[in-house]
């Protein structure tokens, strides 16, 4: 049998990813470990975002032949899956809290802070959520606290994913904004009304948008997307909670 392989009932059976990164390090230590992939992949996605990230680009930053890492990982949708596992592995709420709305709400802040530290996160093909054990170590906790309040499983999970859904959009939503400034060279939420204002000032005149018009010339927190994210959560959770009764 060859060796790192295990018999199957359609013969050899090559071992997932994770089960080689579980497994313990041979005696004689390789030359590259996924460990080091992950690690060199997240520094060049933080640098250089997610279309900087190839097996090229990362074989020349590890210092290896471009073959090199293709015997550790099959391709991009390994390589994603180890940079989203490295990146979560810092999210965790203490195992005494077990109010689901605290869990919920601080798996949200944290994920919220965790893609603005790593942009690219919003940027892959790849799905946000990605079966590694980091990121089922997350949906674990936040079903767990769900769990035992007389919910069938399908409202149990559409709930987990609404809060979700509404955490990754509303962050790639803020996160396009912000990179579409930097792109102009707007600096401010001043600026960036500045160098719109010709294009809102006609919107506005022709009389069409008055409740818009209402909010551009009362809102005070244009530029605390902290404020309206988590004003935006409280509303989902308070749906959650109303809906379903807990």
């Amino acid at each position: 049998m060859a060796a790192g392989k295990s018999e199957g009932e359609g013969g050899l059976v090559e071992p997932s990813l994770w089960e080689r990164l579980e497994r313990p390090a041979p005696t004689r230590r390789a030359s590259l470990t996924l460990e080091q992939i992950a690690a060199a992949a997240v520094e060049l996605a933080d640098e250089e975002g997610a279309a900087a990230v190839t097996m090229r680009r990362l074989a020349t930053r590890l210092g290896v032949a471009p073959m090199a890492a293709y015997r550790h990982v099959s391709g991009k949708d390994d390589l994603w899956a180890l940079m989203f596992d490295r990146v979560s592995a810092g999210l965790a709420v203490p195992d005494g809290v077990a109010d689901w709305r605290e869990v919920l709400h601080s798996f949200a802040v944290q994920t919220r802070e965790l893609m603005l530290r790593h942009p690219w996160l919003g940027q892959v093909s790849a799905p946000l959520i990605q079966l590694t054990p980091a990121r089922m170590a997350i949906a674990e906790r936040q079903l767990r606290a769900l769990s035992g309040r007389d919910l069938d499983a399908d409202s149990m999970m559409a709930a987990f994913r609404a809060v979700s859904a509404y955490v990754h959009g509303s962050t790639q939503s803020e996160i396009a904004l912000s990179r579409y400034k930097e792109e102009h060279g707007w600096k401010s939420g001043d600026e960036t009304r500045q160098a719109l204002a010709p294009q809102m000032n006609y919107l506005m005149g022709t009389g069409r948008y008055p409740t818009y018009k209402k909010y551009a010339l009362s809102a005070t927190r244009k530029d605390d997307p902290a404020w309206e994210f988590a004003f935006g959560l409280d509303c989902v959770l308070d749906g959650i909670a109303r809906r379903l009764g807990i």
